[in-house]
């Protein structure tokens, strides 16, 4: 599913940007990439799937070719050598976007140490150490924007999630104390939650009758939300259209929380 793009912002301050994406390949992700792409920006981004990487790097609509780093987030120096190769490629990051999670359901009583450390470092890890490797790049370009995308999950008490509803929670404390460290920097740090979004994953293992019908009940706005949702508050926090606007979390669910 798509939405169509005639018709929606174009910002000229993303354009030439170096931006990197953490889970790019494939989701909301992806659609976070081709976004970035379509406004000009130099799009480098990391995922786990190699093929789905490569596939988006070489369909994507637009004059910069984005720069796909194939590597797990979880292991070793993948996340460091990512931005590393972005950098070389295309110069200081000035835009970061924290995406990178995977919501597998779990039952409180199934989880052990390892699923526990597991989870966290998917969930919660790569973004602060995202954070770190390119803080020095934006100070060096005098500005910069950093977008985590969280969850309302935790909002809405969702079962069989708990520990990645508690990763997604932090993501709200990340964003704050970053946005205060950095601001002095002109640096700002926002957060995107999104709601129930529809992607092919969500599609495939866990939209069925019951969820439709509480998307129906629960949402104030009709409709299904879509990784591009997502992606357009996106490229509006990045973008020099938001210059004052950090610390904030910024809710795309169609009202249900």
């Amino acid at each position: 599913m798509n939405i169509a793009s005639a018709g929606l912002a174009r910002y000229p301050s993303l354009t030439g940007v170096v931006t990197f994406v953490t889970g790019g390949g494939s989701g909301i992700g992806a659609d976070i990439v081709r976004a970035f792409a379509a406004q000009g920006a130099k799009v480098g981004f990391v995922d786990l799937d190699e093929q789905a990487g490569r596939a988006l790097a070489d369909g994507c609509d637009a004059e910069i070719r984005p720069l796909f780093f194939a590597g797990d987030l979880t292991q070793g120096d993948t996340l460091s050598r990512a931005i590393a190769a972005t950098r070389a490629a295309f110069g200081d990051v000035g835009v970061l976007v924290n995406n990178v999670a995977n919501d597998r359901r779990h039952a409180l009583a199934e989880v052990d140490d390892a699923f526990f450390d597991a989870t966290v470092a998917i969930n919660l890890k790569p973004a602060f150490f995202a954070a770190q490797a390119v803080v020095p790049d934006m100070r060096r370009r005098g500005r910069g924007a950093i977008v985590n995308i969280g969850s309302t999950s935790w909002k809405v008490k969702s079962v069989n999630l708990p520990v990645y509803a508690t990763c997604k929670s932090a993501m709200t404390g990340l964003t704050r104390s970053l946005a205060r460290e950095l601001g002095a920097s002109r640096i700002r740090v926002n957060l995107v939650s999104p709601g129930w979004v529809m992607t092919d994953k969500q599609l495939r293992l866990w939209v069925d009758e019951a969820g439709e019908r509480d998307m129906d009940r629960n949402q104030c706005l009709p409709g299904r939300i879509l990784g591009a949702d997502i992606a357009q508050m996106a490229l509006f926090l990045a973008a020099d259209d938001s210059r004052m606007i950090t610390a904030q979390e910024f809710v795309v669910d169609a009202g249900w929380t």
